[in-house]
């Protein structure tokens, strides 16, 4: 049971589903996530064909699949859901174009074994976490990523092919439906369950509805793509190791880790579950190893998706059996291009519509954790400033982004990288608020007094 009373699961961690529970709430989580973006965004830059953007996809969705059974079942054994990371893909790019896909590819491996080793069997990611970030830092990791999500999803609706006022009016729709069908489930009686369950779905759904009158609906990919396409290993060749490619990702892997440990605090909070050193140590295995089994199959490294924490605020559904048969049709998509094609053909401008609602989920829940805390004078810096830095870094204009040296560049190209690193570091550096005195005041200079 959870300790948090804040908490209201409608299906707890651990709780058993049967399989057509499973596959709808699972289809649901793998519905919301944007799996598809990060290797195509990738492929681009690559400059690969139409056959190797295709394959790369495919491979992303088998090695995402095969990371959430790894963290779900093994791992952290917690509902996170494993997918793409956007941090290393400005240098994955890099090395790519540099020094070749097998470069690439051979730089994705010793760090990804290096995370896993820090959890088990050396058990010290607990400790350096627990250290490193404490609730307050945890919450404003939780707050930036649901901050630095929103504008992704608001230049995605307004920068879609088409007319903008149509693309707004779909998006705006599709966020409606999913406040109408969440507060609905929440009121009714009996079936106000399922409307819940499965408010996402139904609001992509009707969306799409809505977005097939203005004709934004094609679903001639579906027809030509194959119905069945098995995973390759080590589809772009055999790895090669590059030290300056080797280190460089290294140094990612920890970027991403910071990231991915906000998700896990946003699913600690909707769940209710405490994310103890057994659990750190075990996500760290579950991301590690997730990675590594990854890179076999083409794929880039993954994190746990914080959108899915947010899935799982709305739907009150927490069970880990969902997220893993999640897993298991991401597998199954990976080897159907036919069927991933379905997904695909959703309107983006539907899919950010849900998502931007999502993303106040996960910042809301931040602000959960840090409330908390008590808001000193200190303590308002630590959470404030890593949001204005997250806002500096996702609306960075790109010249200057392209401008600054390559290690900085694959940093602040990433919001929440941005935000979570200066969260910890702020917390560190800024001292404890003074002591008050008897009289409740403080001997330091007050907000009010300025």
């Amino acid at each position: 049971m959870s300790k948090n009373k804040e908490v209201d699961l409608l299906v707890g961690i651990d709780d058993k589903l049967n399989i057509i529970q499973a596959f709808v709430l699972g289809l649901q989580h793998v519905l919301a996530m944007d799996l598809y973006i990060v290797p195509i965004i990738l492929a681009g830059l690559l400059s690969l064909d139409t056959a190797h953007t295709a394959l790369f996809i495919d491979m992303t969705f088998i090695a995402a699949g095969i990371a959430t059974l790894i963290q779900a079942g093994l791992g952290m054994r917690l509902p996170v859901m494993q997918g793409p990371s956007y941090v290393p893909i400005g240098a994955l790019a890099a090395i790519g174009k540099s020094l070749g896909l097998s470069v690439m590819i051979g730089s994705l491996m010793p760090g990804a074994l290096i995370i896993a080793v820090l959890g088990y069997p050396l058990r010290l990611l607990g400790r350096i976490i627990k250290t490193l970030i404490p609730p307050i830092v945890a919450g404003t990791v939780i707050i930036v990523v649901g901050i630095a999500l929103m504008p992704i999803a608001l230049e995605s609706i307004y920068t879609a092919p088409g007319n903008v006022g149509i693309n707004g009016l779909v998006a705006f729709i599709s966020a409606v439906l999913l406040i109408f069908f969440v507060i609905l489930g929440t009121r009714l009686q009996g079936a106000g369950r399922f409307i819940r369950l499965a408010s996402v779905i139904l609001a992509l759904a009707g969306g799409t509805l809505f977005a097939s009158l203005f004709g934004s609906v094609d679903f001639s990919p579906v027809a030509k793509a194959p119905w069945i396409a098995l995973p390759r290993l080590l589809p772009f060749g055999v790895p090669v190791f590059d030290f300056n490619a080797v280190l460089t990702l290294i140094f990612i892997y920890f970027v991403v880790l910071v990231e991915t440990t906000g998700t896990w605090f946003a699913v600690g909070a909707v769940t209710g579950a405490e994310i103890n050193d057994t659990r750190l140590n075990g996500g760290a295995v579950g991301e590690g190893l997730g990675c590594l089994v990854g890179s076999f199959f083409g794929g880039t490294p993954v994190t746990g998706y914080s959108t899915n924490a947010g899935i799982i605020a709305i739907t009150g559904v927490g069970s880990r059996w969902a997220i893993m048969a999640g897993g298991v049709i991401l597998i199954i998509l990976g080897m159907l291009p036919k069927l991933m094609n379905i997904i695909a053909c959703i309107p983006g401008t539907v899919i950010n519509g849900v998502f931007g609602v999502v993303c106040v989920v996960i910042a809301m829940n931040g602000f959960r954790v840090v409330r908390q805390v008590e808001l000193d004078e200190r303590n308002m810096l630590v959470v404030g400033l890593p949001i204005l830095l997250t806002l500096a870094a996702t609306l960075m204009p790109k010249d200057l982004l392209y401008s600054l040296p390559s290690l900085v560049n694959y940093l602040v190209s990433s919001g929440i990288a941005v935000g979570a690193l200066s969260a910890v570091v702020l917390n560190l550096i800024i001292p404890p608020a003074p002591k008050t005195t008897a009289q409740g005041k403080s001997s330091s200079n007050n907000f009010d007094s300025l």
